[in-house]
């Protein structure tokens, strides 16, 4: 019976440790986006047309863009550690009338230092057909890291350029009118994707939306503060692993001291004589 009480004493306390551990994920995971109507949730109308000038927008924010075809635009979000970001995008195309064919447009995503970042999954590139009125996009990244080594193109926290234009079209549909959606998410990971070692500060060279200087009228733009995540950026911070590390040691410790006290016996075996 004490061996008992002892192994169900060591089920609750993993149990208790494992439930501190989805607690803490849950509260680490990004809050959804506010259903209000102000301008911040509503998301930007514009997008920039190069690395420097891209529109900031927050994950989960909607973006939405009126460009000509042939446009570059541009958008950049702040993407943390052990987050899966996914972006998707559609397009309306003009009055099928007035295109002379199929039009392929494509979506590629960049990271802080402007390395292009495969997608795990989604229609990155698609050919809109002659008679279609939209054509839709999307790219799942791999999972952000928080540290790797110098040669390799892993995902880094910081930001990442969204870039949305068309890549093969007859000549004459230059030009034309386009509007523009994208949306980005990003999913927890939670700590099973963490890795030892930390950036000393997120990628986020240049990003934000161009602002002009203060000193003269005829200053050049630069770029504005780069976008990060509400609660700031988690790299090198404390994740869940630590809670289930924590949870798996107390429950080996508590299991050693259960199969010790199980197989130690009642003491002296009583057919050996007290003299011997």
């Amino acid at each position: 019976m004490r061996t008992v009480r002892i192994l169900t004493t060591a089920v609750l306390a993993g149990a208790g440790l494992l439930g501190l551990a989805g607690g803490a994920q849950a509260d680490s995971a990004t809050p959804s986006p506010s259903a209000s109507g102000s301008a911040e949730a509503a998301g930007p109308t514009e997008a920039g047309t190069s690395f420097r000038t891209a529109t900031a927008v927050k994950p989960g924010q909607p973006a939405t863009a009126d460009a000509s075809t042939g446009d570059y635009l541009y958008w950049v979000l702040p993407v943390d550690v052990a987050q899966r970001a996914t972006v998707k995008a559609k397009v309306t195309l003009p009055p099928a009338a007035s295109r002379h064919g199929a039009a392929t447009w494509r979506l590629d995503v960049y990271d802080g230092l402007r390395r292009h970042q495969a997608c795990r999954y989604g229609a990155q590139s698609r050919t809109a057909a002659a008679d279609a009125g939209a054509v839709e996009l999307s790219c799942t990244l791999r999972t952000v890291r928080s540290w790797a080594e110098p040669w390799a193109n892993d995902p880094l926290p910081g930001s990442y350029y969204v870039r949305l234009t068309v890549v093969d079209l007859p000549q004459e549909d230059l030009g034309q009118p386009v509007h523009a959606e994208v949306e980005a998410s990003v999913a927890d990971q939670g700590g099973a994707q963490a890795v030892d070692g930390a950036l000393a500060a997120p990628l986020v060279p240049g990003a934000g939306s161009a602002t002009a200087k203060a000193d003269g009228a005829g200053s050049s733009p630069r770029p504005a503060a780069a976008a990060e995540p509400d609660g700031g950026w988690s790299s090198g911070r404390w994740n869940d692993r630590w809670l289930w590390t924590a949870a798996g040691g107390a429950l080996a410790a508590l299991a050693g001291i259960a199969g010790y006290r199980a197989t130690r016996g009642s003491g002296r075996p009583a057919r050996i004589p007290p003299g011997a």
